[in-house]
């Protein structure tokens, strides 16, 4: 049982993270499904350069591509179980900032994201969960200033017991610069209804499972967007490069509906907020700090299928076949 646990939660922990939605549900990783999901920043003082707001919207989609458990015999003579599962994500993002009640001069970035996340986990060599994609961000006005994007990670996870479980482990991106950040993560059941998690810098979030269709999520994480866009003047087009980084904490309900459907509606606030635009040098031209504002969001998933290895997987590993299990 310890096994089949913590296999799940490294993955919900980690993919959590990289598709950022208002909530994750168990079934996202095993069936084809797809997210349509929407975000609304409230516009809010940024200064001499008036109010700022930003709108989010898009979809996402996870499809499987490989689960399967494994029986093996080493040459220690000793037998091993092992389970993989991998799973494709696909993810589109429209992005809208406005400043002064009116679309800023890039006039919003579209992203386009590939990447795929694997689990590899045995009684021999624990559990591992790597993670890879890359993307491109272009401004919405032209085909000429495209803003490449890649990440990557692997994470190992110790278990100290049935309900609670760390990893660690570390991401490498790249988008304008590369970085690389040490990541922590944090799984720990809190009585029968209750579950907090975290992946450190970048998310946490305590849940309370109110029935087995509803639930509550109670969240703060770390987001925002980098896009590239021109100016052009009549002697020159100069490029521009824009970054915004946000910290989000807000709470979500979540709902599912109808076996094959998910709703989410969130609200909070968006904080130590900032806003930078470079050159083509790189060199920083300007840097503002809008105020905190609310926020809202809402995102529904419909799970599109249920596939036969994905199913037989889940029976393997004793978790059963209901699509609507949240963690």
């Amino acid at each position: 049982m310890i096994f089949q646990r913590c296999i799940f939660t490294a993955v919900l922990i980690l993919a959590g993270y990289f598709v950022q939605a208002q909530h994750f549900a168990l079934s996202r990783l095993f069936y084809p499904n797809v997210t349509l999901k929407a975000d609304y920043n409230v516009p809010a003082g940024m200064g001499a350069a008036g109010d700022y707001g930003l709108t989010r919207s898009g979809f996402f989609g996870i499809i499987p591509v490989q689960s399967e458990v494994q029986l093996g015999y080493s040459l220690r003579k000793k037998l091993d179980l092992r389970a993989i599962h991998t799973v494709m994500l696909a993810q589109y993002t429209q992005i809208q900032p406005t400043v002064g009640g009116m679309d800023s001069p890039e006039n919003g970035y579209k992203t386009l994201s590939l990447g795929v996340i694997r689990l590899q986990a045995s009684i021999k060599d624990k559990l591992w969960v790597y993670g890879g994609g890359l993307g491109l961000t272009e401004t919405n006005e032209t085909l000429f200033t495209p803003q490449p994007f890649f990440w990557g990670g692997a994470a190992r996870m110790h278990i100290l017991g049935l309900r609670t479980q760390i990893m660690y482990g570390s991401v490498l991106a790249y988008n304008q610069k590369i970085k690389f950040v040490p990541v922590f993560g944090l799984n720990k059941g809190l009585g029968k209804h209750w579950r907090a998690s975290a992946l450190l810098p970048f998310m946490a979030n305590v849940n309370y499972k109110a029935t087995k269709w509803f639930n509550v999520d109670m969240l703060t994480g770390l987001n925002g967007y980098s896009g590239g866009f021109q100016v052009q003047t009549p002697e020159e087009k100069m490029l521009r490069r824009e970054n915004f980084r946000q910290i989000k904490i807000g709470m979500s309900a979540n709902a599912h509906l109808f076996t094959v459907l998910n709703v989410s509606l969130e609200a909070g606030v968006t904080t130590f907020r900032q806003i930078k635009t470079f050159n083509s040098a790189r060199e920083n031209l300007a840097t503002y700090h809008p105020a905190t504002t609310p926020y809202i969001g809402a995102s529904v998933r419909y799970i599109t299928s249920r596939s036969k290895f994905s199913s037989r997987f889940t029976r393997k590993m004793g978790l059963g076949g209901d699509s609507g299990i949240n963690w």
